[in-house]
């Protein structure tokens, strides 16, 4: 099976398994299509498409969405776990974003809320480029490079970054990563997300 083949299929059971947990937490509460995404912000088709497995939305969506039912991003990708340690493997994190270059951003682990944390590991192949919407109110992002030369843009304000190379800032803001380089880049992601579950997102376009 070639390289491609694998990915797609990695992305479709991730997707499936989004879809069930969506829909599980959705009638526990025992919300409507339109209510949930009403208070998500995203249009009833979204969500349908969310539910079936048959979306690919972009990981503002899925903020979206974990934050309106209370749960975060990481609870969309793992279900709770009821031990208090939890071991993610090498390997087992989710491919949350990818690039047509090669590029990936894996939510490797996170917490429960109400104050989310979330661990990523992103690789940006030359020329690729991930723009974030602004997140819910308070949430904080670190990033830390350990490969080659990134560029963050906060609110209009252009950061570079080399490896060994580290930054926090705002993530309520609107906010971009980009990989201007001839070779591949990758850092470390962290995002803390205080109480999730107390409000929706704005609409802001998210690449």
């Amino acid at each position: 099976m070639q390289y491609n083949a694998l990915m797609d299929h990695a992305t479709s059971a991730l997707a499936q398994a989004i879809g069930r947990r969506v829909r599980q937490e959705r009638q526990s509460r025992r919300w409507t299509l339109d209510r949930l995404a009403e208070t998500a912000g995203v249009s009833r088709r979204m969500v349908v498409n969310v539910e079936q497995g048959a979306a690919n939305p972009s990981v503002g969506t899925l903020l979206r969405i974990g934050d309106a039912l209370g749960i975060g991003l990481p609870a969309l990708v793992e279900p709770p776990q009821l031990k208090p340690v939890r071991v993610i493997r090498h390997g087992d994190g989710a491919a949350l974003w990818s690039s047509q270059a090669g590029g990936q951003g894996v939510l490797v682990a996170g917490t429960e809320p109400p104050d989310v944390v979330e661990l990523w590991d992103w690789t940006l192949a030359p020329g690729d480029q991930h723009v974030s919407e602004a997140h819910s109110p308070g949430t904080k992002e670190l990033v830390q490079v350990q490969q080659g030369a990134i560029a963050i843009e906060v609110a209009g304000q252009p950061v570079g970054l080399d490896a060994g190379d580290a930054v926090t800032f705002p993530g309520d803001v609107a906010h971009s990563y980009a990989n201007p380089g001839t070779q591949p880049a990758r850092f470390s992601l962290a995002v803390f997300q205080p109480g999730v579950g107390s409000g929706f997102r704005p609409e802001i376009a998210d690449a």
